[in-house]
């Protein structure tokens, strides 16, 4: 059986793209994107994994608390919010991200500590359809890279 492309939209199959940085927090807490992309990449995964859970069965609790872990352990710490916010509640479920494209990147890469990417993102939530712009800032410390925050825009 064929695994799935990875949401972040590279065609990679997600265990070979956003799936092993997910997983390497998962097991350890490592955080190992390489660059801020590959940052941004992955935590778009992580939210578009958030609206694809289904239901309160053990699996689906365990798979949304470690997202909601990585989304957390990956945003700077003056701006990171509670695991209640990111958690999605039964009346109130995650948006359903279906779609990215990242339109620049400037910095970010292996051997720099600063970047930004922008992007765009489209999905569905409670009031249909939806498409979210921005451009993220992010730095790195200690090696590892961090989501700071973004200016969106219409």
């Amino acid at each position: 059986m064929t695994e799935a492309p990875c949401p972040c939209g590279l065609g990679l199959p997600y265990p070979e793209c956003c799936g092993r940085l997910h997983a390497a927090h998962a097991a350890d807490g490592s955080l190992t994107a390489p660059t801020a992309e590959a940052l941004m990449r992955s935590r778009y995964t992580a939210f578009a994994r958030l609206g694809e859970v289904e239901g309160a069965g053990a699996t689906g609790a365990a798979d949304v608390a470690a997202t909601v872990a990585y989304l957390r352990a990956t945003w700077a710490p003056e701006h990171r919010p509670s695991t209640a916010e990111l958690t999605p509640g039964p009346g109130d479920p995650a948006p359903a991200f279906t779609r990215l494209a990242v339109l620049a990147v400037e910095g970010g890469g292996p051997f720099q500590d600063v970047g930004e990417v922008e992007f765009a993102a489209v999905g569905r939530g409670p009031e249909g359809r939806f498409r979210l712009h921005e451009r993220s800032r992010f730095r790195r410390e200690s090696g590892v890279w961090l989501y700071v925050d973004g200016d969106v825009t219409a």
